[in-house]
C-alpha cells in the first residue's frame, strides 16, 4: 500500500468546490515520494509542506497559544504525524477545533499506515473507518484520512542490490481507481504510487491524469 485516501462527510466535495483537489492529491504524491525511507520524516514534511504552499498562512489553531497546523491553504488545514497509527485521535480532535471555531471547512489527516500482522482489529483501512464512525458526533467535521506505507527508515542508506534504491522503484505500481471514478477527478478512496520526481513547488506543475 503506497499511501490510501479515505474521505468523510463529503470532504472530497467541499475540495472539488474550493478547486482543491487536484492540489491535495498532488501534496500527497509528494510527500509520498519525498519521504519515503528517510529517518527524519518530522523535519522534511515540514519542508515539503514548505514547498508546496501550504505554511504560507497563519498556522495557529487556538488565538495566544502555540498549538499549530503542519499546513494550511485556503481553510483546509493539514495535520499529522507519521510515528504511529495511534496519533488518530489528537490529530482529529487537533482539526475538530479548528473547524468548530469556524477557522476550517475540511481537515486532512496524515497517518502511518503501517501496523502490526497480529492486531485483531482488521486492516488499518477498516480500522480508521469504525473509529470516526465511533467518535461522532464528537468528531464531526468534513475529513480526509490518507494512510502512508513510507517503508522502513534508512531504506536508502541500504544498498543491497548493489544499486541506490529511489523513488522510481517505488513507482511502477498502476494507480487503481475505485469503481465509478472517470480521469477528470481526484478518485474518492485512491491507491497509488507516484513515480519518482525533482522535488520542486507543486505551483505550476502539469497535473497528473489518474485513469480509471
Amino acid at each position: 500500500m503506497p499511501f490510501d485516501i479515505l474521505y468523510f462527510r463529503d470532504a472530497d466535495r467541499i475540495l472539488r468546490k474550493k478547486k482543491m483537489d487536484k492540489y491535495f492529491f498532488s501534496t500527497m504524491q509528494y510527500l509520498d515520494d519525498a519521504l519515503y525511507g528517510m529517518l527524519s520524516k518530522r523535519e522534511l514534511l515540514r519542508q515539503a509542506l514548505e514547498e508546496t504552499d501550504w505554511r504560507k498562512e497563519p498556522l495557529g489553531i487556538l488565538d495566544n497559544r502555540r498549538y499549530s497546523y503542519k499546513g494550511l491553504r485556503n481553510q483546509v488545514a493539514i495535520e499529522g504525524s507519521f510515528a504511529s497509527y495511534e496519533y488518530i485521535l489528537e490529530g482529529m480532535l487537533r482539526l475538530q477545533v479548528g473547524f468548530d471555531n469556524k477557522k476550517i471547512d475540511v481537515g486532512i489527516l496524515l497517518l502511518n499506515g503501517q501496523r502490526s500482522e497480529k492486531t485483531p482489529y482488521g486492516s488499518t483501512r477498516e480500522l480508521v473507518t469504525e473509529e470516526v464512525k465511533l467518535l461522532y458526533p464528537t468528531i464531526n467535521l468534513p475529513l480526509s484520512i490518507c494512510l502512508f506505507d513510507l517503508g522502513r527508515p534508512g531504506v536508502y542508506l541500504e544498498n543491497n542490490t548493489g544499486e541506490v534504491r529511489n523513488g522510481s522503484e517505488r513507482g511502477q505500481d498502476t494507480h487503481a481507481a475505485a469503481d465509478g471514478e472517470t480521469d477528470k477527478e481526484v478518485p474518492e478512496n485512491h491507491r497509488g504510487r507516484p513515480e519518482k520526481e525533482t522535488k520542486k513547488k507543486l505551483t505550476g506543475r502539469k497535473e497528473k491524469t489518474v485513469h480509471g
